[in-house]
């Protein structure tokens, strides 16, 4: 059991935690979530004790292992290799193994019991097993595959990778440890979307506790069953995931402000007492009494809501109906030598195209060709009629000066001849005031940054975008709303992200990196999958009792036969048909539930907004709450059938 109780937290005029209660349980998998420093890390440096409350305690089991990844890596560990430093994962391992050394010399020596030491050898060495000592290497070998690295470069020093590539051994070394608690602070940070999906299925099958701070919503929903948010020093618990949290906050928000304004009307019914009452002898009790009442009612606090600025594309000008195409182009470079060969891609009008692929197989190279940044060692770029390109490069929003205002980035991007009148029009268009034209970027959140970063792209009218991880840093909110405007934005995009939600919400069109080519997926991420698991099945090698007797025979790929495909899927769409039927009724029964409480729930809203005299705030605020619940119910049971039936339609259309 984890209990935080009473704590509170400060850091010079800004309170992170205050008066925090949790209580987390063994299993549970928390979701971490709130704004950019409202104290997330602080909670988990609080768990592994580099951190003290101000005021009250924190506590742990007192023998679990704690798995914890931070941000950073001590240097004096980047001259081991990535295997070495992966598998040494559990200290107690090496303790361990000492003492089993130790008491082998002691056996050479004439004049010991050495019964009694072979027996602690023995007990030492079920423990040794117990850990995983037999098999860490190998598991460590595992993990480090799955997050990306070559089987090759394992025996290679840290030193030799990046800071990218150094996170993602940090990562492993944490997964490899098999803590019971483990705690993860933006892992998906430095992964590409193979990695998350390899780390998505590793951690659905952990047993243990876990703790996750992450602004990637596929992995919140994937992976927790309890969302924690901290903001403005409160921490709040919900009994599900992300999407759950989003639902329910709102409905919290709405509970509150019921209960606040009912909270209000006795508080001014007492004081209207008090008041009248106070100089009459007769009636001091009485008014004792309330005044006593009033000071025991804790205020009600209603949570934040989103005050985020929405990030609005403008409408583009026209453009041909082909924004650009890649002939026999190919592309090389950096000392290793790699390349791009023989690239045929055409990118349609209107279209949201995304480039997936693990780090290293040339995304950002292809993205920079497109925007002609990187010329073409050989092959055909041809740009389309009238298109106007704005490229927003990865590095952008950590590049920004921070002494420059708005204005110099603005001015500094100003075609030739363009009115700078513009600047403040455009900077209005994302949500900068007037006021905010003159602050250095170095004040800026990450979601202001994102959103000069456009405004400065649009300053030229584009029709024509390509954003290199335009998510980076943002936090889950900011996320939201660039993906929403990205999907409504009426010229085309092209754009690389390791978000999958984002990807997911925000393309219609997926490009695989297959280094030195490319493969197109005319279709959103889900669909991209579908196809990759399809091909992944039909490349799939012959065993058992279907291997040819001939070895060369069994070398051969599996012929895909489209006409027995068509066959077999016709006698099984037979077999689901009564199965999707009673799908569709009960989707359709759950949707009308649905219709009803929610017009029951507008009409009670309109009630207590009106705020009149006669109405009984605590019957009403009752109902409400159980609406909500009953709502939430529904909602699940809707999502369930329907995810069921789209499983089906999916694979019997």
């Amino acid at each position: 059991m984890i209990d935080f109780s009473g704590v509170y937290k400060s850091f010079a005029e800004q309170d992170l935690l205050v008066n925090a209660n949790l209580r987390i349980s063994p299993g549970e998998k928390i979701g971490l979530i709130g704004p950019n420093g409202a104290g997330k890390s602080t909670l988990f440096n609080m768990l592994t004790g580099d951190m003290a409350p101000d005021k009250g305690s924190v506590s742990k089991p007192a023998n679990a292992r704690l798995g914890y990844l931070k941000q950073q890596l001590p240097d004096d560990v980047k001259d081991i290799s990535v295997l070495d430093f992966t598998a040494d994962a559990i200290p107690e391992l090496k303790v361990t193994l000492n003492k089993i050394k130790d008491l082998e010399i002691c056996l050479q020596e004439s004049d010991i019991d050495s019964e009694s030491i072979l027996k602690q050898i023995g007990n030492l060495q079920h423990k040794y097993e117990a850990l995983g000592g037999y098999s860490i290497r190998t598991d460590a070998a595992v993990i480090l595959s799955g997050l990306g690295f070559h089987p090759e470069r394992l025996n290679e020093k840290l030193s030799a990778f990046s800071g990218g590539w150094q996170m993602r051994a940090g990562l492993a070394r944490v997964l490899t440890a098999k803590a019971e608690i483990m705690l993860l602070d933006e892992p998906s940070n430095y992964l590409d979307i193979p990695a998350v999906e390899w780390l998505q299925r590793y951690l659905r099958s952990f047993k243990g506790t876990l703790l996750l701070i992450s602004h990637d919503r596929y992995l919140l929903n994937s992976l927790t069953n309890i969302t924690v948010e901290i903001s403005n020093g409160i921490l709040s618990r919900f009994s599900g995931n992300y999407d759950f949290y989003e639902r329910e906050k709102e409905q919290r928000i709405v509970s509150q402000k019921a209960a606040k304004l009912n909270q209000d009307k006795k508080k001014e019914q007492i004081e209207r007492f008090v008041e009248r009452f106070r100089a009459k002898n007769t009636k001091a009790s009485q008014v004792k009494s309330r005044l006593k009442s009033l000071e025991k009612m804790e205020d009600i606090r209603i949570a934040v809501q989103r005050n985020n600025a929405p990030i609005r594309l403008p409408v583009p000008p026209h453009s041909g109906a082909e924004i650009i195409r890649l002939e026999n182009a190919s592309v090389s470079y950096g000392k290793d030598g790699f390349h791009l060969d023989n690239i045929n891609l055409s990118i349609e009008r209107g279209s949201k195209t995304a480039f997936i692929g693990y780090n290293g197989t040339g995304k950002t190279t292809l993205l920079k060709v497109i925007a002609d940044v990187l010329p073409l060692n050989s092959g055909k770029r041809i740009l389309g009629h009238k298109v106007v390109i704005g490229y927003q490069a990865q590095e952008f929003a950590d590049v920004l000066p921070s002494e420059q205002t708005l204005y110099d980035i603005m001015r500094a991007a100003l075609p030739v001849g363009a009115d700078a009148k513009m600047i403040r029009k455009i900077l209005g268009s994302f949500g900068f005031s007037g006021t905010d034209i003159d602050k250095q970027c170095r004040v800026l959140s990450g979601g202001e940054k994102i959103r000069l970063s456009f405004a400065r792209i649009f300053i030229a009218s584009p029709n024509f975008l390509i954003l290199d991880e335009p998510t980076t840093h943002l936090d889950l909110y900011t996320r939201e709303s660039l993906q929403k405007a990205i999907r409504e934005y009426k010229g085309t995009v092209c754009l690389v992200s390791h978000d999958i939600e984002f990807v997911r919400n925000a393309a219609d069109t997926i490009i695989e990196m297959r280094p030195p080519g490319i493969k197109k997926y005319y279709g959103n991420f889900d669909y991209y999958r579908e196809k990759k698991e399809l091909e992944n099945k039909n490349n799939l090698p012959e065993s058992g009792s279907e291997k040819k007797s001939s070895d060369k025979d069994s070398k051969k790929q599996q012929v895909y036969n489209p006409k027995a495909e068509r066959r077999e899927r016709a006698e099984k769409r037979k077999l689901v048909s009564k199965e999707k039927k009673s799908l569709e009724q009960k989707i359709e029964a759950a949707e009308k539930n649905l219709d009803k409480l929610e017009i029951e729930k507008s009409e009670i809203i309109v009630l207590i907004e009106a705020n009149s005299p006669d109405l009984d705030f605590k019957k009403v605020n009752t109902r409400l709450i159980q609406i909500e619940s009953e709502i939430a119910g529904v909602t699940a049971e809707w999502e369930e059938n329907s995810l069921k039936l789209e499983e089906i339609m999916e694979e019997y259309p």
